[in-house]
């Protein structure tokens, strides 16, 4: 089946997506690019003759999913600009895959699966760092109960990107444009339910961005799991990986990961010692490779869906589970006080 698919937001995150539909041979061939849409319509045009596609160009939404015959509607547009763009490609009876966040507001992204449910299409969002290697080789690991229970999961994000843009004016840029990644990551690979949240936000001295810069938060998962985040978007210098820096303990062992190729695992050898001796183990390759291949990998898994008639993994329905944990983050910072996770 070929699907006949609308983008809209021609911006810079368009090319990650125009070159995972072109370079992936599972895709090239199922998906035919027959819109562009930006309020720019120059950038629109400027794509087309970047990635030579056969596609219409134009600043109008709806009238292009009407001329386009669209299937499915590709959302890359800021977030402040989301709802409208995802009913739109709704209302036409086109399923939507969407960039993160999912919306700006828990009533907003409710709506949103309501709104998916009414037309009876499918409203996913694009978490491609859950689709890499390195995530689907630790949610296997921890489920091999190599560590024996989890029992708590930590992790640094320290980086110092200059996007310029709407990011750097944005309120909460590191817990709402970023950190949804890295909790939705957290919750996958623990597999726990998030509960509550006491998190602290600050806009370091030297930070080029209006608010919210940093974050520490600290989250309680259910089987008495702790996720601890610690992050920054305005540190210079010893950078992490975007994936960033994790430990993961349990009780029989910890495993590290630096969120690039780098796995240390050690669970205890024996016991009965003041510092017990510990013993390396492997961490195996992830057991679906196909789902380890970021944008390409979540796009493969939304089309599988719609054709198999099932939610895909990030359908609006979970996603807003991680959504949740990032509102919760946020409210926490503003009342210096715990906040319970709701959907």
């Amino acid at each position: 089946m070929t699907f006949k698919a609308v983008l809209v937001g021609c911006g810079g995150m368009a090319k990650g997506w125009l070159r995972a539909v072109r370079e992936t041979p599972a895709l090239a061939g199922r998906i035919e690019i027959a819109g562009l849409v930006d309020v720019d319509e120059g950038a629109a045009r400027a794509l087309v003759d970047e990635f030579a596609l056969p596609a219409r160009t134009g600043s109008d939404l709806p009238a292009m999913l009407q001329a386009a015959g669209a299937d499915l509607l590709f959302d890359v547009v800021p977030p402040a600009a989301r709802k409208p763009v995802v009913l739109a490609g709704l209302e036409h009876g086109c399923h939507v895959l969407s960039e993160k966040p999912m919306a700006t507001s828990l009533q907003d992204a409710r709506l949103l699966i309501q709104a998916a449910e009414r037309a009876g299409r499918l409203h996913a969002v694009v978490q491609n760092r859950r689709f890499i290697s390195g995530v689907r080789r630790i949610r296997a690991f921890l489920e091999s109960r190599a560590l024996g229970d989890l029992t708590g999961l930590h992790c640094d994000f320290f980086l110092g990107p200059h996007f310029g843009g709407f990011r750097e004016e944005m309120d909460h840029p590191l817990l709402l444009d970023m950190a949804i990644h890295t909790f939705d990551a957290a919750r996958f690979m623990a597999g726990k339910v998030p509960l509550a949240v006491y998190a602290l936000e600050t806009n370091p001295t030297g930070s080029w961005y209006a608010q919210g810069a940093a974050a520490s938060a600290i989250f309680e998962f259910s089987d008495n799991v702790t996720f601890t985040y610690r992050g920054s978007w305005c540190a210079e210098g010893a950078p992490t990986s975007w994936e960033a820096a994790w430990r993961f303990t349990g009780t029989k062992g910890s495993l590290l990961w630096d969120g690039a190729e780098g796995f240390d695992a050690r669970v205890v050898a024996s016991e009965g010692k003041f510092l017990n001796d510990l013993a390396p183990v492997d961490v195996p390759e992830a057991p679906e490779a196909a789902k380890t291949h970021g944008h390409a990998s979540v796009i493969a898994e939304f089309l599988a869906a719609i054709e198999e008639g099932r939610r895909p993994e990030t359908d609006g329905t979970d996603n807003i589970k991680s959504l949740a944990m990032v509102f919760a983050a946020i409210e926490s910072a503003a009342t210096h006080a715990r906040v319970e996770i709701r959907e």
